[in-house]
């Protein structure tokens, strides 16, 4: 029967494990030194061997010449072990048994002694799906489980497993394995199964993984079947639905290249071609990622998941872009793929999406646009201040006088200013001396004066008199007689008609009729 890759070529012993040294270390230096805990979390990405490690304990506590980190293989413990059907060593997927009836038969479990291994070990995938009840009812055997009982509890979701149960284990996390370990062990495994693939194909094959070595296993028996022993890179890609860096690369020459022409059509292959613009716009933010680390980076890197030519292929084209450049990129096309994953019309958003790209590539930094103004000279220094002597008055040189202003002058700007109702009176006005001095008026009189002429509006008027813009300017006089205020005196139709409106309103007539014999003798304006 056949047995696929990711199962046939499983590791069994810490010797064949790869990309999680420190968790091999630690465990074999615990089973040499026999202390072996009774409760371990297994967490990490998929596919990166929690469960295979988590067998391979078993095997190191088990094995007869165990507990070993070194288990023999061939024992009958080792033999059942790996094929996954030892009577002590249970795996329990607790995405499917997550309840508490459940961990109460594990619980019954956990009082026998082994049937013939030296440990009972129960393994129990996909640990974080048990419920809040469950696991209340596997705290105490975990806290205080029997000399022969070992809990491994493995989970993709570490934060979802409670505290109380976290406290009683010991934590191991799996991180994710490198892409050239990926690699190695995939050129083993073609060699052993005679498989031709070319180092671009496995590099292909690797980055589907994504860090994940049964997926990328798991891809590579998936390009067997549709392949055959020869595997061919074009082939694999359609395969597995994966773009090549030559579209990904036309987007990088036509952001150089200002030519937003050039997107459609990259949009128009893709969709002839029946690709996802979805997984599209997704990989060109990986491209996008892969340049900007090889830019900051300079050289080959272990950051970057890809083989040697396509490293080389990625320094070239990041050396046209600046840093600045691809970072705007990259949280461009991240917006985009996110917009496109909830998006009715993933053509229309690519395709806005990838011309936005052409439009921040023609941006300028602040930097270079400064550089790039005309350079202005600096000013020339001020002269020196010559001090030059006064001429010397002559008995014929007299000052010029001021332009004294028209007759009209101060007879216009008073009925203006009644006109306009400002507080300033005729007496006022010919108390005080008015003068035109270029482009001032100029009032001199007593100080109480200032007050009136702070509004503005005078400035207004007398520079339509004048016909020409003036500003008003005060000059108090010390020996200047104060203005007279101006008159309340009312004429007597005014005083008459203020009279009637008085003796009309009905809260006078009201009183006029309590005290008949009341008379009025005097109206006055409350508002003046």
């Amino acid at each position: 029967m056949y047995q696929v890759i990711a199962r046939k070529y499983r590791p069994q012993g810490f010797d064949e494990l790869i990309g999680q040294e420190h968790v091999q270390k630690t465990l074999a230096n615990a089973i040499a030194s026999g202390r072996i805990a009774h409760g371990y979390i297994f967490s990490g990405q998929r596919g990166t061997g929690k469960t295979t490690v988590a067998r391979i304990l078993a095997r190191c506590l088990n094995c007869i010449n165990g507990p070993t980190a070194t288990p023999c293989g061939v024992c009958s413990a080792c033999v059942e072990i790996g094929a996954g059907n030892s009577v002590d060593v249970l795996e329990i997927d607790a995405a499917s048994n997550r309840g508490i009836n459940e961990i109460r038969e594990i619980r019954e479990n956990v009082r026998y002694r082994p049937a013939r291994d030296r440990y009972k070990v129960f393994i129990v995938d996909e640990a974080h799906q048990i419920t809040k009840e469950a696991f209340n009812a596997l705290l105490k055997t975990l806290e205080e489980p029997p000399e022969w009982v070992v809990f491994i509890l493995c989970t993709t979701e570490a934060n979802e497993i409670p505290n109380t149960i976290a406290s009683r284990c010991q934590h191991f996390t799996f991180r994710s394995v490198d892409f050239a370990e990926i690699m190695n062990r995939m050129k083993y495994i073609a060699s052993q199964e005679g498989i031709e693939a070319s180092e671009e194909v496995l590099s292909v094959l690797a980055q589907a993984g994504e860090g994940s070595v049964r997926d990328s296993l798991s891809a590579f028996d998936q390009a067997i079947a549709c392949c055959g022993k020869t595997l061919q890179v074009e082939d694999v890609r359609g395969l597995l639905g994966l773009f090549g860096n030559g579209p990904l690369r036309a987007v990088a020459d036509a952001i150089r290249a200002s030519d937003p022409g050039e997107m459609l059509a990259i949009v128009e292959n893709l969709e002839r071609s029946g690709q996802s613009l979805q997984h599209f716009a997704r990989e060109l933010a990986r491209y996008w990622r892969n340049l900007l680390v090889a830019k900051i980076s300079g050289q080959f890197t272990r950051l970057i998941s890809a083989s040697e030519a396509e490293q080389k292929e990625l320094l070239e084209t990041a050396a046209a872009f600046s840093e600045e450049d691809l970072t705007r990129y990259l949280n461009l096309t991240l917006e985009l793929y996110k917009t496109m994953q909830s998006s009715l019309q993933p053509r229309l958003h690519l395709e806005l999406g990838l011309v936005k790209l052409v439009q921040a590539g023609r941006l300028q930094s602040i930097e270079e646009a400064i550089s790039g103004l005309p350079r202005q000279s600096a000013p020339p220094p001020p002269e020196p201040v010559r001090k030059v002597a006064p001429p010397t008055p002559t008995p014929s040189s007299t000052p010029a006088p001021a332009s004294a202003p028209s007759g009209d002058l101060r007879q216009n700007l008073h009925q203006a200013l009644l006109k306009e109702r400002l507080n300033i009176s005729a007496d006022a006005l010919e108390q005080a001396e008015l003068a035109v001095q270029g482009p001032e008026l100029v009032l001199k009189g007593h100080k109480s004066l200032s007050f009136a002429l702070k509004d503005k509006s005078i400035e207004r008027l007398a520079s339509q008199i004048l016909g020409k813009p003036v500003r008003v300017r005060f000059e108090p006089t010390a020996n200047a007689a104060p203005p007279p205020p101006p008159s309340t005196e009312k004429s007597p139709a005014e005083d008459s008609e203020l009279r009637q409106r008085a003796l009309s309103h009905p809260g006078v007539k009201r009183f006029q009729e309590l005290f008949p014999e009341a008379q009025v003798r005097t109206v006055r304006n409350l508002s003046e």
